[in-house]
């Protein structure tokens, strides 16, 4: 574990005074649903939904699968509500934060505090009622790693920080498999890996080409502490790793064929992305390709894994 590194950013003083500013409007819905963050909401309903395919093996009971989904958008919401309410003066260092709800006043804090626990209180209700203990057990797992692990304690403290935090981005399609059967085998281990390999080189080729914007802010990303050049040598054995993961999810008759070769041959172009790093001139460029490969890396093999799901 890194020892804490510590920044002092000139518009420390600034930022905070800009943050007690009276807003200039009043929040609005929008920024109730922004500030949940409905793009990790959409790929982790996406994971969700996955495992609990994958563990239904097509004779799946609708109502409980929905109510399911349900309970994971809602402590996902709350978690990234959460997320906001505590980085909310350190969002105003940052770029494509500083416009947020809360940094711009928009959201009073205390709304948005009983707004995050409201949700997760919900979330966590629906999922010990109706999907089972083991389900609501992983739920609040979901939530501790991702709001006290990830945001209050390692993403101000160490570089650790994004390989410890993608245990909650992992956590979705495993409640959604546990759901139907109650209890963590094999599928339920590959599903969790899929999703926990999968995010480090994806959050770092965004930390990346945003490298200036998280120094400036006082995070200690691996591209801030150990350097770009670092970051891609410790992008390759993820995705080396994300390799074994379809051909085992095949070998043990969780999904086809199509599959394994279809999620087999992204994980290997994944990675002839992350070796042609080294050489670029244009580090930007590559990063932005890096990333967004990542993220039709992630659509693409969890769309083929539901629709090729063996039964």
């Amino acid at each position: 574990m890194d020892k804490h590194i510590s920044y002092q950013a000139s518009s420390d003083s600034a930022a905070i005074l800009t943050s007690k500013k009276p807003p200039s409007e009043s929040g609005t819905w929008r920024d109730f649903i922004n500030i949940t963050k409905p793009g990790i909401i959409r790929s982790s309903f996406m994971s969700a939904f996955a495992g609990y395919w994958v563990a239904s093996q097509w004779e799946f009971q609708f109502g409980k699968m929905i109510l399911t989904l349900l309970g994971i958008v809602l402590i996902l919401a709350s978690s990234c509500v959460f997320n906001n309410y505590f980085d909310r003066e350190l969002d105003l260092k940052m770029e494509r934060t500083r416009k947020r709800a809360l940094p711009t006043g928009k959201l009073k804090p205390t709304v948005v505090l009983w707004y995050a626990i409201i949700l997760g209180v919900l979330g966590l209700a629906i999922l010990f009622t109706f999907s089972g203990v083991l389900a609501g057990v992983f739920g609040i797992v979901g939530m501790l790693a991702y709001v006290v692990v990830y945001t209050l304690w390692l993403k101000r403290t160490s570089t650790w920080s994004t390989s410890v935090g993608g245990i909650s981005g992992a956590v979705p399609p495993l409640i959604g498999y546990v759901a139907v059967t109650g209890k963590v085998d094999m599928g339920a281990v590959l599903l969790f890996a899929l999703l926990f390999i999968w995010q480090p080189p994806h959050f770092w080729a965004l930390g990346i080409r945003r490298v200036e914007e998280y120094r400036a802010a006082g995070y200690p990303l691996l591209p801030v502490v150990k350097g770009i050049p670092r970051t891609k040598i410790q992008m390759i054995p993820y995705i080396i790793a994300l390799i074994p993961v379809p051909i085992l999810m095949y070998t043990y008759g969780y999904a086809g064929i199509f599959y394994m070769i279809i999620s087999l041959a992204l994980s290997l172009i994944w990675l002839y992305l992350s070796f042609t790093g080294f050489k670029a001139k244009d580090t930007d460029a590559w990063a932005k390709t890096m990333f967004f490969f990542s993220i039709n890396y992630l659509t693409v093999s969890l769309i083929v894994l539901i629709l090729n799901t063996s039964h």
